[in-house]
């Protein structure tokens, strides 16, 4: 009799944790949900275009909108400075394109109910830092090095070329491939520049 009771104990014990473990834990979609109802919020403190203008000449600045670049809005673009179209100049397939960076967690944002926070990772003081070096191959997604940062930092320099800065929303689908499962959106401050050689 005492060994029934204590193996009931037992039994109920284990229910108990695995209903527990389960509540904590959320499905993909889930996590996909919480991703854009962060990024929602983000963007309904801004300005949002949803179309990339036809001549490529974007409305810039601190207060500039940010555009939409791709139909499932994984990406959007806020353009801080960049060079007259007439002047600038854009990498070619499989060029070298260097870029300063700095991320923040719009999660954290949303969370906190605050766009000021500090940044979770950045370059900006060092392109060759403990990251490493700090550049993508374009249009060349098959190597780690362009690979590891995903495929949305390479969007803005195909429309506003070398010597611009823009500030990317970034979900995790086209974010840095570490954390493409994260679901997890990132603003990312990122300046590009043409290789010295």
């Amino acid at each position: 009799m005492k060994i029934k009771k204590i193996y009931s104990v037992f039994i109920l014990s284990i229910c108990v944790l695995i209903f527990a473990s389960c509540s904590k834990t959320q499905s993909y979609s889930d996590l996909l949900k919480s991703e854009q109802k962060a990024s929602n919020w983000f963007l309904a403190q801004h300005t949002v275009c949803n179309e990339i203008p036809a001549d490529s000449i974007f409305i810039e600045g601190s207060d500039a909108p940010f555009y939409r670049m791709d139909d499932d809005g994984y990406v959007y673009i806020q353009v801080i400075k960049a060079n007259k179209k007439e002047d600038r100049v854009f990498p070619k397939t499989g060029d070298q394109v260097y870029f300063l960076f700095t991320r923040y967690n719009i999660d954290q944002m949303y969370r906190s109910n605050s766009i000021d926070i500090a940044p979770e990772s950045s370059n900006q003081d060092n392109l060759m830092n403990l990251i490493g070096h700090t550049y993508f191959i374009f249009n060349n997604l098959s190597v780690n090095a362009s690979y590891q940062y995903g495929s949305g930092i390479q969007i803005p320099v195909s429309y506003l070329g070398y010597d611009s800065e823009v500030n990317i929303l970034l979900k995790s689908y086209y974010g840095f491939s570490s954390e493409n499962t994260t679901c997890i959106p990132y603003l990312v401050n990122v300046r590009y520049f043409k290789p010295e050689y």
